[in-house]
């Protein structure tokens, strides 16, 4: 019998979310800086609900779920798993709480300006690009680097 531990990743879900002038919804994290509304699946919660609770939470709005666009294994620790998904914004007055600081709409070309954070710029940009297929990477940390980047079809 083995005593070596099961390995942990951290589930995390991440939203692209437009409005109906196409802009998009950018949050100011305390630490990362701007980027868009994510945040870690609390146990026994599923995607679609950790997703809706993330944006509603980080922006005061609520949206329509859109595709699954994106998935990102972070390797180094912790590990962590993150699903990114599109989005419509429906309803509600941008109000952030939580982990974030302020909340705006602003167009992608704008977007992709005020990202500083280079994992969350890379994450917007593919988002950003996504042409119907899942798309796949895996990255370490210090320094950031994709070790793989594959479409999933």
């Amino acid at each position: 019998m083995s005593t070596a531990k099961e390995p942990l990743h951290t589930l995390v879900v991440g939203c692209l979310v437009r409005n109906a002038n196409d802009e998009i919804l950018l949050i100011r994290h305390q630490k990362r800086g701007w980027e868009i509304p994510q945040g870690r699946v609390e146990e026994g919660e599923n995607l679609i609900e950790a997703l809706h609770r993330e944006v509603r939470e980080e922006a005061g709005i609520e949206i329509e779920m859109g595709p699954l666009a994106a998935v990102w294994s972070k390797v180094t620790a912790p590990p962590a798993v993150i699903c990114t998904f599109l989005g419509c914004y429906l309803s509600g007055d941008l109000a952030p709480t939580g982990d974030s600081t302020e909340a705006r709409w602003i167009t992608p070309d704008k977007a992709v300006e005020e990202v500083s954070n280079k994992v969350m710029k890379d994450r917007l940009e593919v988002l950003l690009n996504f042409h119907g297929t899942v798309n796949y990477r895996s990255y370490t940390l210090k320094p950031y680097q994709v070790l793989l980047e594959q479409d999933l079809n």
